[in-house]
């Protein structure tokens, strides 16, 4: 079975980025790769980069935007989207990190809307779109490719592989 990775926001900026001072490094891992490994990017990923790109450009289409557009579609085969089986493993990890960062159980969250709060992501120490691209790498059986520090998701979740292509 090939071993398929799940590129985070940071990889593939610096994979797309050539000033930047992780690109010859990331580079040098793709190129190590067997030519037929899958290499995933999720929507939530284009969604940040998207972000950035706007806001740099104060709202306006650039040609960034395209340029990196197209280097996704050339380099990335799969773009995956959340889908209702992506929930359960963004459940279980959630779970995972409120029983074991979430501090006494009479103050945890429990009511959904409360679960969005951005200090609910803070306290339990990771951003809320980490969390679903892990789940994500998850239920694809996806290595996940993060320069992000997700100590606290590999300190719960032991069937989730990660790598550093910075290093």
């Amino acid at each position: 079975m090939k071993r398929g990775y799940l590129l985070d926001t940071n990889i593939i900026d610096y994979w797309f980025d050539r000033k930047c001072v992780h690109h010859a490094r990331v580079v040098e891992h793709v190129n190590a790769l067997p030519a037929d490994s899958p290499l995933a990017v999720s929507a939530i990923t284009l969604g940040e980069i998207e972000y950035g790109h706007r806001a740099e450009s104060e709202g306006y289409y650039t040609r960034v935007q395209v340029e990196f557009n197209d280097f996704v579609k050339k380099q990335c085969a799969m773009i995956l989207d959340i889908r209702k089986s992506t929930a359960n493993d963004y459940g279980r990890l959630r779970a995972l990190l409120l029983e074991k960062y979430g501090g006494r159980k009479e103050k945890r969250c429990r009511w959904p809307e409360q679960m969005i709060e951005p200090s609910t992501g803070l306290s339990l120490g990771i951003q809320e779109n980490d969390l679903w691209i892990a789940a994500q790498a998850l239920e694809h059986r996806l290595v996940l490719v993060t320069h992000d520090r997700m100590s606290r998701i590999h300190d719960v979740a032991n069937d989730l592989a990660f790598e550093d292509w910075t290093q």
